[in-house]
């Protein structure tokens, strides 16, 4: 009997263990997540600025690195104002939604390889499921109802317009963005995330961490590019809420953090879109030479130096949607829709055709 609750002690230890990991592990995914996010605000006003030959915010704070501190103090204050013709309950659930399905997207991506803690192996992932992929496209589906419950419960004409745009946006470019990752998905063989990065693992031309799936899918990645610009709503595709037309589109009539939260959930959405483009198209979490690194510094110093470099492929992410805002003007409604299912669709299509060809053909 005192075996039997010795063991059970024991293995009550080992879960403690496991848990207290993966807490650690989820704390600090998301903490990276929010971090990247608001400091994703201060970096936007830095590059603007380099390329309108400013300055930029250089006040509060060294180089302005409290600007977003200072921001969300601001937002925090800000008189709370809901419209007398509003719904109250679904104005105030609009932005809680389209804040929740951002940040759990993140979940289920992996930050990093496998390392060895207490004796216990573990990968750097807050959930790992072997339908990551969906569970990526599923919430990120959901973001959009947070943005249409927002601009119909405002009970404002420029508010409903935005939050219908956001809708068809979301529909057009979501076909096409699935598509190309149809083609992935046909190469991997697997809808995991974490199978997708270990195909990207293995060798190209004897070099580790090298075989990237955008060398086999170049244009899939193009199409997946461009679509989560309009998934974003970033310019060019910033069409629910371009202020020339609509004031300022889905989110014309929030103020204080309800505001905030629609201006957060897009920076989040921004560094997650870049993070799967990372995992899908540029290795993840792998890199050039990582079983040369592996075997001369042991599996954790390699699978910590691809937890860095990883979070700098989204980094680098971000910095081109900003790039590209601040280089190209807004699309007309018409040039949008006919993007999305006039060429993108059509060449996702092709795209897939194209992949299985050549899957039978070299397999």
């Amino acid at each position: 009997m005192w075996c039997i609750f010795a063991k059970t002690i024991c293995d009550l230890d080992y879960c403690m263990i496991l848990l207290l990991i993966k807490a650690v592990i989820i704390l600090v995914v998301f903490g990276i997540t929010l971090g990247v996010a608001t400091y994703s605000t201060w970096a936007e006003r830095k590059v603007s600025a380099y390329m309108q030959d400013r300055i930029g915010p250089m006040r509060a704070g060294w180089a302005g690195l409290l600007q977003p501190l200072a921001d969300a103090g601001k937002m925090f204050f800000k008189e709370e104002f809901i419209p007398a013709s509003a719904n109250k309950w679904l104005f105030i659930a609009g932005p809680c939604l389209a804040m929740l399905a951002a940040c759990m997207t993140s979940a289920v991506i992996p930050f990093g390889g496998e390392m060895e803690l207490f004796g216990e192996k573990f990968l750097i992932q807050a959930v790992d499921i072997n339908i990551g992929i969906l569970y990526v496209f599923a919430v990120v589906a959901l973001g959009v109802y947070g943005v249409m419950i927002g601009g119909w419960a405002s009970n404002n004409k420029f508010s409903l317009l935005g939050a219908i745009r956001a809708a068809s946006q979301n529909i057009s470019y979501e076909l096409a963005m699935g598509l190309s990752i149809i083609a992935v998905i046909m190469l991997t063989g697997s809808l995991s995330l974490n199978v997708i990065v270990d195909r990207q693992v293995q060798p190209l031309f004897g070099i580790g961490g090298m075989n990237w799936n955008v060398f086999y899918q170049p244009l899939g990645f193009i199409i997946f590019l461009t679509c989560a610009f309009a998934e974003c709503n970033r310019t060019p595709f910033d069409l629910p809420e371009c202020e020339t037309e609509l004031i300022g589109g889905y989110h014309t009539e929030y103020s204080s953090m309800k505001l905030g939260f629609y201006l957060f959930a897009e920076y989040i959405n921004m560094f997650i879109s870049s993070l799967v483009m990372a995992t899908l198209y540029f290795g993840g979490y792998a890199y050039p030479f990582m079983d040369v690194v592996a075997g001369a510094l042991g599996q954790n110093i390699a699978a910590l130096l691809g937890f860095g470099l990883f979070i700098g492929k989204g980094l680098f992410g971000v910095f081109f949607f900003m790039w590209v805002r601040w280089t190209l003007p807004r699309f007309r409604y018409d040039q949008l829709m006919n993007l999305g299912w006039k060429s993108l669709f059509p060449l996702a299509i092709a795209n897939v055709v194209l992949t299985g060809i050549l899957i039978l053909l070299f397999q």
